[in-house]
């Protein structure tokens, strides 16, 4: 059997920066035909509920729950808790609320110039994985993202940052077959087994997203995410 292949970093209308509904992001993610998704919305997991209402019944797609957190100093995505952690505190001091919560924390895009922790913290801090594959980078900071994660024998996820409905599936997380639900999928990304696939942005691509990014910014009153 192939293996699963799980979008574990998507964006919904509960992120400022995003006009992806909940149900437009699920039908395409079973149309690309991903195993599972993470929604993760920042600092919000009011998509959690809908989410579960649109599958009910479904009990082949895999629903992560996931939020994507803003610490001071950078993003972190935390996945298995029906509760978000207050957003812009210390990252130990989020990372220690998550762990005793009995959440998963995976550093989202860490050499990304904005919002990334950087390499030092890439390199020592407690988490279960790195986002190694993300839909919204070129390929060089993927690629630093993934040799960090090799390096200490971490999960190397991979999510497409989606925040319109033709990106979902971009970029996404493998898991072997033997992964049932998603206890089980947590269990192997707390074990290291969850590795990244999918693909970078072009040099073109970037320069579109930086205009689009420009405009939302400005719609949003240039308010943070």
């Amino acid at each position: 059997m192939a293996n699963l292949r799980l979008d574990l970093h998507v964006h919904t209308i509960h992120s400022r920066d995003s006009r992806l509904t909940v149900e437009d992001a699920l039908q395409r993610a079973m149309t690309e035909g991903l195993s599972g998704i993470a929604i993760t919305d920042h600092n919000s997991i009011r998509a959690l509920a809908p989410a579960r209402a649109f599958l009910e019944g479904n009990r082949t797609f895999l629903l992560v729950p996931g939020v994507e957190v803003s610490t001071t100093s950078g993003h972190l995505l935390v996945y298995g808790m029906d509760r978000a952690p207050p957003p812009h505190r210390p990252m130990e001091e989020t990372l220690d609320a998550v762990r005793e919560a009995g959440g998963v924390s995976v550093l989202a895009h860490p050499f990304r110039w904005a919002h990334g922790v950087g390499r030092r913290a890439a390199e020592r801090l407690p988490v279960a994985g790195i986002e190694a594959m993300n839909g919204r980078n070129a390929e060089l900071p993927n690629a630093r993202a993934g040799l960090v994660a090799a390096s200490r024998h971490l999960s190397a996820t991979g999510g497409s940052d989606a925040h319109e409905v033709g990106s979902i599936g971009r970029c996404y997380s493998e898991a072997s077959e033997d992964v049932a639900s998603v206890e089980d999928f947590l269990e192997h990304l707390r074990r290291g087994r969850i590795q990244a696939g999918g693909r970078s942005r072009s040099s073109a691509e970037r320069v579109w997203l930086s205009l689009v990014n420009a405009g939302r910014r400005v719609r949003r009153g240039f308010r943070g995410v």
